[in-house]
């Protein structure tokens, strides 16, 4: 049931081709791919090979661009280099991604360095917490010794 008074799609006419169109179609059809392409027969030598240049440049270019001459000013064609006009051994300029990668790794190498050696805040820091922990390390194992001695010395006293 329609709604909103709309109708649908449906019990529309049909439209039935002609018979005699359906005929022109196919022998205009036959026509072209008896002549290669070529639309006329009467056209001159000139005309024909133009004819065919522009078949080939049509055929060269895919999709819309064949259809629409376009003239975009921000388009960069891309141009293919050949092996020997490349130079490999000139020296490549970086992208700031790049650059700022590289420095990145330098910064943190030369951190590393300064940390091993004890000059950084945190280094000293670290060294300082370990130095902490170093001492009531050894405090106590000096009372676990001590305890240990006194449990000896008490089963050797019990023992006589």
């Amino acid at each position: 049931m329609p709604r909103g008074g709309k109708k649908g799609h449906k019990g529309r006419g049909k439209q039935f081709s002609n018979p005699e169109e359906i005929d022109r179609q196919m022998k205009a059809q036959r026509e072209m791919e008896e002549n290669g392409g070529v639309e006329k027969e009467g056209s001159s030598e000139s005309e024909e090979e133009s004819s065919s240049d522009d078949e080939s440049e049509v055929r060269k270019r895919s999709g819309v661009e064949g259809l629409i001459e376009i003239e975009n000013p921000n388009r960069v064609a891309q141009k293919s280099k050949k092996v020997a006009e490349v130079d490999v051994s000139a020296p490549r300029e970086l992208s700031r991604r790049e650059r700022e990668e590289i420095e990145k790794q330098k910064s943190k190498e030369r951190y590393m360095k300064l940390h091993l050696e004890g000059k950084t805040e945190q280094a000293r820091a670290d060294l300082a917490r370990l130095a902490i922990i170093k001492k009531q390390r050894e405090e106590a194992a000096k009372k676990r010794d001590e305890l240990r001695k006194e449990k000896e010395a008490e089963e050797a006293k019990a023992k006589r």
